[in-house]
């Protein structure tokens, strides 16, 4: 009887697993226009709270800049 419970568990669980999906938990992805006089810093600090080089860094490598320099009209994706 434990046996018959313990495999039933077994293939609940398996099932539930490759059920399962991604959430989420992220929220959309967010389109940012250039405007002029923007920085990375100034977009940042407008938007993301905590430690502003980490969400830099993120943004750096989501749109693939390779650096700092942005120009007025570019479109970011923010995470």
């Amino acid at each position: 009887m434990f046996g018959k419970i313990l495999m039933l568990a077994a293939l609940v669980l398996i099932a539930w697993a490759f059920l399962a999906r991604a959430s989420q938990g992220a929220g959309p992805t967010v389109r940012y226009t250039v405007k002029p006089g923007d920085t990375l810093w100034s977009i940042v600090t407008s938007r993301y709270a905590g430690d502003p080089r980490d969400a830099i860094y993120r943004i750096d490598k989501r749109n693939h800049l390779g650096g700092s320099v942005i120009v007025p009209g570019q479109t970011l994706l923010l995470p």
